[in-house]
Parts: C-alpha cells; sequence; structure tokens
C-alpha cells in the first residue's frame, strides 16, 4: 500500500542522497588541490628561474587522499605530475636530473598515496560491516522497549559505558500476560561488552517465562535457576577469567495489573524503584530484599513480592546503579529522587530524556559506568491496551 512505497522510495531516496552529499564534500575539497595544481606551472611561468614552486605539488595529492578516496586521489596525482611535467618543459630544464629526480619522487608518492587511501577505505569497510552486525545483534539481544504495553506508557535509555556499543551489563524487557505487564531492570556484576554474555543469559530467561500466567515468585525462581545455571556453565568455559564463578545479576522484577491500581515488586539486590505520584517521589524499598539472582541457592524459603499503590497517572522510575551512583566532581552521587520530583508532571519520555541529559552535565564527562532507566506511566486500561504486545 501507501506505507510500504513511501518506506521504499525513503530506503532508496536516503543512499542516494547520502552518495550526493559525500559528493559534494569531495568536490569542495578538491578545490585546494586543483588551484595549486593550476597555479604551481602558472606561477613558474613568471617566477625568476632561480625560484621554483614545483616541490608544492605534493600537497594536492596529499589533501586529497587524506579526504577522498583512492580514485580522486590516483587522478589528482596524476594531474599534478602533468603540472611537474608542463613546469619544467616552460623553462626548458625537463631532461635535466633535478627535474627527472623531482618527477620520479612526486609519481613514487603519488602511487603511495593512492595505496594508502585505497587500503584505508577497505579497512573502513571491512569496519562498517562489523559494526553493522555489531549493531544488529545488539538490537536483538537488547530490544528496544515498545511506547505502550497494555495500559501503561513506556520510556527507556541505555547507554554502554563502552564506546561504539549499545548494551553491556545493564539490561531491561517487557512482557505481557493475559491480564499484567511485567518488567525487568537489572545489572550484571562487570560492565561494558565483558558482560554480555550474562545479560544475553538474563534476557532470555525473563522472555521464555514472563509471558506465563504464573505467579511473580514463581517468575523469579524460575529466573534464578536460569542464570545459576547459565553462570555455572560459563565458568567452566570461562576458567581463565579468576572471576568466573563470582557473577551475578541485581534485579528488579514487576507486575503491573491491568485492572488493579497496584505494582507488585521482587528486589533482587537492586536499588529500590521510585514511585512519582502528584510531584512526590517515593522509594518503593521491599520489606524482605532478595539476594541477586545467581546467588539465590545460598537463601532459604520462597521469593517474596511487595505491593505498593500504582494509581492512574502515577509512574515508576526504574534505573540501574549507573544512574543512583553517578558522581560529580566533588565525589557526590547524583540525586535521583530530588531530580525526578522536579520533573514528575512531564510525560515518561520527557522525564527520562530530562534525567539523562542532566545526569551527563552532572558527571561533566562521559559515563564510567552502563546506565539502564525505565519509565512506567499507568494509563486507562482499554480494550485496545489490554491487548498489545511487548
Amino acid at each position: 500500500g501507501t506505507r510500504s512505497t513511501n518506506v521504499t522510495v525513503a530506503t532508496i531516496t536516503t543512499p542516494v542522497a547520502q552518495a550526493l552529499q559525500a559528493w559534494r564534500r569531495s568536490a569542495l575539497w578538491l578545490v585546494g588541490p586543483l588551484v595549486l595544481i593550476v597555479a604551481v606551472p602558472v606561477a613558474d611561468h613568471f617566477l625568476p628561474p632561480d625560484v621554483h614552486l614545483a616541490h608544492l605539488l605534493i600537497v594536492a595529492p596529499a589533501v586529497t587522499s587524506a579526504v577522498t578516496g583512492p580514485r580522486l586521489t590516483a587522478l589528482v596525482g596524476g594531474l599534478a605530475v602533468a603540472a611537474l611535467v608542463i613546469a619544467g618543459a616552460e623553462r626548458s630544464v625537463l631532461i635535466t636530473e633535478s627535474v627527472l629526480v623531482e618527477l620520479a619522487a612526486l609519481a613514487v608518492l603519488c602511487a603511495l598515496l593512492t595505496l594508502f587511501s585505497l587500503l584505508r577505505d577497505r579497512h573502513e569497510l571491512e569496519l562498517l560491516r562489523v559494526r553493522s552486525v555489531s549493531d544488529a545483534t545488539q538490537r536483538v539481544v537488547l530490544r528496544p522497549l515498545p511506547g505502550r504495553v497494555g495500559p501503561v506508557s513506556i520510556a527507556s535509555e541505555y547507554r554502554s559505558a563502552e564506546a561504539d556499543t549499545r548494551i553491556g551489563g545493564d539490561l531491561y524487557a517487557v512482557a505481557r500476560t493475559s491480564d499484567s505487564t511485567r518488567l525487568v531492570i537489572g545489572d550484571v556484576r562487570g560492565k561494558g561488552l565483558a558482560s554480555i554474555s550474562d545479560t544475553t543469559i538474563m534476557l532470555g530467561a525473563f522472555r521464555a517465562a514472563a509471558h506465563r500466567q504464573s505467579p511473580l515468585p514463581e517468575l523469579v525462581a524460575y529466573l534464578e535457576d536460569a542464570v545459576r545455571w547459565g553462570l555455572a556453565e560459563f565458568s567452566e568455559s570461562s576458567k581463565a577469567e579468576a572471576d568466573a564463578e563470582e557473577r551475578f545479576v541485581t534485579a528488579a522484577v514487576v507486575d503491573i495489573p491491568d485492572n488493579d491500581p497496584v505494582v507488585h515488586v521482587i528486589s533482587c539486590g537492586h536499588p529500590p524503584p521510585l514511585l512519582l505520584h502528584n510531584s512526590t517521589v517515593t522509594a518503593l524499598s521491599v520489606p524482605d530484599p532478595a539476594l541477586p539472582l545467581g546467588l539465590g541457592g545460598l537463601a532459604d524459603g520462597p521469593y517474596a513480592q511487595a505491593t505498593f499503590p500504582f494509581a492512574h497517572g502515577d509512574q515508576l522510575l526504574l534505573y540501574t546503579d549507573g544512574v543512583s551512583e553517578t558522581r560529580d566532581g566533588d565525589g557526590v552521587f547524583y540525586p535521583l529522587a530530588e531530580r525526578a520530583a522536579a520533573w514528575a508532571d512531564h510525560t515518561p519520555a520527557a522525564l527520562v530524556q530530562k534525567i539523562t541529559t542532566d545526569l551527563k552535565a552532572y558527571a561533566g564527562g562521559p559515563l564510567d559506568d552502563d546506565m539502564a532507566m525505565i519509565v512506567v506511566q499507568r494509563n486507562e486500561a482499554t480494550a485496545s491496551g489490554r491487548d498489545a504486545g511487548g
């Protein structure tokens, strides 16, 4: 239909537009080298015999190779050699030893610059392919959260401590049962790329079981078994790592019933969610928190859920310690509850954006830990909303 046509046109147009922009940038950069190539023979014609500018011609292919590809570099290099030949012929010194040596040196340098430009382009293309595969893999592991699930609106933010990565030691996911929305936010011991395997284990276990109708304590017990088994298997295959047997995952698992103005929470060693209600912020501290996932075998008894009011219009802020433990220049922790209270009237998307921007300014530089954050707002339940999937 129309939407498919629009998508197809946009898909075709975008690469074309990008190619045109790249060509325009290359054309602008070529102006300087081409002017130099023309100017040197012209200037040599008017300058005294003892003043020779031909050695400046190497600048033209050098600049071109730095900003364009091998084809343009070879073209400009050839023009530079031709300009040197013209300048030598003008002065009738083309076959002199000094000019021949200068001509040979220029030709060799132009060839090397073209080769280096070719190798650089191949390397950049390979790197682009690797990043494309990496981005696709990371999006499969840490799927973007939908804007609405059931009767709740959701906004999220994720930042990895390692540059050029979209996933690390923090995680989140959402799932639907027939009458509730379930979310998990967690923090794997460690950060960045080294913790992706543990993140994958946790997310896979949650997605496999969260949609079932089992009570929340049973879901968390299943997560504990899956994570402990997965981490134990990882430990056996990673004996080189000194801390391979000391891995665990802190997590907060919540269940939001569609038709009951409450939220059920089980905390496994994770920072308490914040409830935003009428411009007030309350930490939902669970009376009986559990051990982090992966260490639950050390505890006795079943998991206990805590229930808190969660009315229409209320917002729930779930976060990892990469948010709450960000420090300023004096080493003071970020005042998350205080800042969230000041922006309690914002929509979930606006609140997430506000906190993220403020957090970066507070840290005064790049964050040194993975960071994940979810804001959930309860809306009026609708028939279509109950059927929405995660």
